[in-house]
């Protein structure tokens, strides 16, 4: 019998959490008054939710968009995009993006799995892929696009406790969704309600545990 134990992979409660049934969510999850149209067609994208180790644990790489895009700018989001012509399936077009926009390249990428796909109010129907990069990850921003590449601890994204309900108007009507901040970087819209699925389920596993 060996006299030490094998480390326990700090993901297991993310892997654990991905075993889990789950359900598509939205950016239309909180509101309410807000009738979408018949009809409407989504365009596919992926977005990568990469965990790298830190000194203290697991944590979940995110950019800052540049300020001078004209869509989204200086908004905290995951690497990725839409589904191009030449990627395979959303998976691909996060494992491109990701490599394209913080210079991680996919032979440094083990992708755990997928989430259910997220509605976007802005047409796009996005599958986070869940993913353990393996080795040093030195970020390359993408000039023009990326202004700035960061880490949050897994144990801050994971928390439910973290999340609270902001409200802005759209479309005439104040619009709620969900905020995680941390530090200086605002978390919020799409990606924070991934992340908050992620939390939920893993929640819902250690209950279960």
């Amino acid at each position: 019998m060996p006299d030490t134990l094998a480390p326990r992979d700090p993901l297991a409660p993310v892997i654990r959490a991905l075993a889990r049934p789950g359900r598509p969510s939205s950016d239309y999850d909180l509101a309410r008054g807000i009738t979408l149209p018949a009809g409407r067609v989504l365009r596919a994208a992926g977005v990568l939710v990469a965990f790298q180790q830190g000194a203290h644990g697991p944590e979940v790489v995110l950019t800052k968009r540049s300020s001078r895009l004209k869509h989204h700018p200086g908004q905290i989001a995951f690497p990725g995009g839409k589904v191009d012509p030449g990627d395979s399936d959303p998976v691909a077009a996060a494992l491109r993006e990701a490599e394209e926009e913080v210079g991680l390249s996919r032979g440094s990428v083990e992708v755990l799995g997928v989430m259910p796909a997220h509605e976007t109010v802005t047409g796009f129907v996005v599958t986070p892929v869940l993913a353990r990069i393996r080795g040093g990850f030195v970020p390359v921003p993408e000039a023009g696009e990326v202004e700035e590449v960061f880490t949050v601890p897994l144990s801050h994204v994971s928390d439910p406790s973290r999340y609270r309900i902001a409200h802005r108007q759209w479309l005439g009507v104040p619009r709620p969704y969900w905020v995680a901040p941390y530090g200086p970087y605002y978390i919020w819209g799409a990606t924070a309600r991934m992340l908050k699925a992620l939390a939920d389920r893993m929640a819902e596993d250690a209950d279960h545990g």
